[in-house]
């Protein structure tokens, strides 16, 4: 499952908690405040006409790659997918999925700054994992995420 959040939307520090090197950790105000001060740009979140974009361009893509969506949200501030494993590292695979996006959105006449640096990776190593994963996303979907 990976997982990545459009521009100034879920900073290190969040009291939602946040990722960092691949574990959970708690909010931080002060912490937060100093990543909100350093923002070059607005936040971004996009609209429901963005969301169903930015699916198609990834859903794209995969084919394009050959890469099996399992599952698939793109949220105003965030995006999910589980996807089977790859021979291509997960880096090169995250970035061709941000990159089609972006360029469908550019070519949409959306302007700003699209995606943070980074995304969060969680490998599933059996069934078990897998489905759970794929529920969680698809849950996620259907609150509205």
């Amino acid at each position: 499952m990976i997982t990545w959040t459009t521009y100034g939307t879920w900073l290190q520090g969040d009291k939602r908690g946040y990722v960092k090197d691949g574990k959970i950790l708690r909010g931080n105000d002060a912490l937060l405040k100093s990543n909100l001060k350093r923002l070059k740009n607005p936040a971004t979140r996009f609209g429901t006409e963005h969301c169903a974009i930015v699916r198609h361009a990834i859903l794209k893509k995969a084919q394009e790659i050959r890469q099996q969506i399992y599952a698939i949200v793109v949220c105003s501030s965030h995006v999910h997918i589980v996807a089977e494993r790859t021979n291509e590292f997960i880096e090169k695979v995250v970035s061709f999925y941000k990159n089609a996006a972006r360029l469908v959105l550019r070519s949409n006449d959306f302007i700003g700054r699209i995606w943070t640096k980074g995304f969060d990776k969680r490998f599933c190593f059996n069934r078990e994992e897998l489905e759970k994963k794929i529920k969680y996303v698809k849950d996620h979907h259907n609150t509205g995420g």
